[in-house]
C-alpha cells in the first residue's frame, strides 16, 4: 500500500493515477469525499480529513510501506508560514508514529535557503524536520516552476490581454510539468532504493524566461503578440488580494518573485541529465490553449 497526500491537486492526483495504472494498491488522502470519488471509482481506498490533523494522517499512513507527502497551498491564509508549520509537524508526527518506512516529500527549488523566498520557506522547514527524522528514508523532490501555474493567469490574458508578475521578463527560471513530478513520484514510490536523506530537483527540459513563455502561449491561443509586462511590487500584491489573496500570501509570493529576481532561488545542483525532464512548455501550452478556448 502506499498513502498520497494530495491526492486531488496538482501532483497528487496525477501520482495516484500513476501508481494504479502500475497495479499498486493506493491510498487517496484528501479534504473531500466528493472530489476523491473518482478515484475511488479507479480503485483507490480513499481517506477524507485534515491534513493539520496528525492523528487522521497518522492512521491514514498506517500500513503503508511509503508515502507521498505535502503541505497543501492555501493563497488565502492568514498566517501563511503558521499554518504551513501546524501542517508541517502533523505530517512529520504522522511518519514518525506509522511506521511508514520510505517518503517522497514535495518541496522546491530554493528550499535549500529558508528566508526570503516567500512560500518556499515553509518547504525549507519541512525538509528540515524529515531530516530529524530516524529510521525513514525521504526522498525530498525540488521541482522548479509548475507549467500549470498558467492556468491561473488565462483570466487576467482574457479580459486584459497581457499576462503579468513581478519576475523580470528576461529572467530564466526552471519550469517543469507536473506530469514529470508525479512519474518521478510514482517510480521513487514504487522502487524505494534510496536511503536516508536525499534530495532530487526537478528543473523540466530547459529554463524559460517569462518572456518565452508568454509568447509560446500568445502564439497557442491565436495571440503571437501577446505581451509580459513586468508589475512593480505593491501593485503586483494589491492585484493578487483583489483576486482573493491574504495580504499575507501576497506578499509572500511579491518575496518569492523578487527573490528569483535576485538569484537566491535557483538550482543547487546545476542541470543535469538526472533532473532535466522532458515535457516541453510548448506542448503543454495546448493544453492551456484548450482551457483559454473553453473559457
Amino acid at each position: 500500500m502506499i498513502a498520497v497526500m494530495g491526492a486531488t491537486g496538482r501532483t497528487g492526483k496525477k501520482v495516484v493515477e500513476g501508481l494504479l495504472r502500475a497495479g499498486e494498491k493506493v491510498r487517496a488522502i484528501g479534504r473531500s469525499e466528493a472530489s476523491l470519488a473518482n478515484l475511488a471509482r479507479a480503485g483507490a481506498e480513499v481517506r477524507v480529513g485534515d491534513s493539520s490533523d496528525a492523528g487522521f494522517l497518522t492512521e491514514a499512513f498506517r500500513g503503508a510501506s511509503a508515502a507521498y507527502t505535502l503541505l497543501p497551498y492555501d493563497p488565502r491564509a492568514a498566517g501563511y508560514r503558521a499554518q504551513q508549520a501546524r501542517m508541517g509537524e502533523a505530517v512529520t508526527t504522522a511518519i514518525r508514529e506509522s511506521g511508514v518506512g520510505h517518503v517522497v516529500a514535495l518541496s522546491s527549488v530554493g528550499a535549500d535557503r529558508g528566508v526570503g523566498t516567500g512560500p518556499i520557506d515553509s518547504m525549507h522547514d519541512q525538509e528540515v524536520r524529515l531530516r530529524k527524522l530516524t529510521g525513514v528514508n525521504v526522498l525530498a523532490l525540488r521541482p522548479g516552476s509548475f507549467f500549470e501555474n498558467f492556468f491561473d493567469v488565462l483570466p487576467v490574458i482574457r479580459h486584459q490581454g497581457l499576462n503579468a508578475d513581478v519576475v523580470e521578463p528576461g529572467r530564466p527560471v526552471p519550469m517543469v510539468g507536473t506530469r514529470d513530478i508525479a512519474d518521478a513520484a510514482v517510480a521513487a514510490l514504487r522502487a524505494r532504493d534510496w536511503k536516508g536523506f536525499v534530495v532530487r530537483e526537478l528543473l523540466g527540459p530547459r529554463d524559460l524566461t517569462y518572456d518565452e513563455a508568454t509568447r509560446i502561449l500568445g502564439e497557442r491561443i491565436g495571440q503571437p503578440e501577446l505581451p509580459y509586462v513586468r508589475l512593480p511590487p505593491d501593485e503586483m500584491a494589491g492585484a493578487l488580494v483583489q483576486g482573493g489573496f491574504s495580504e499575507d500570501m501576497a506578499r509572500l509570493y511579491v518575496e518569492l518573485a523578487e527573490a528569483l529576481n535576485e538569484g537566491r532561488v535557483r538550482s543547487v545542483e546545476g542541470r543535469t541529465p538526472a533532473n532535466t525532464t522532458p515535457t516541453r512548455f510548448e506542448d503543454f501550452a495546448d493544453e492551456l490553449a484548450r482551457a483559454y478556448a473553453a473559457m
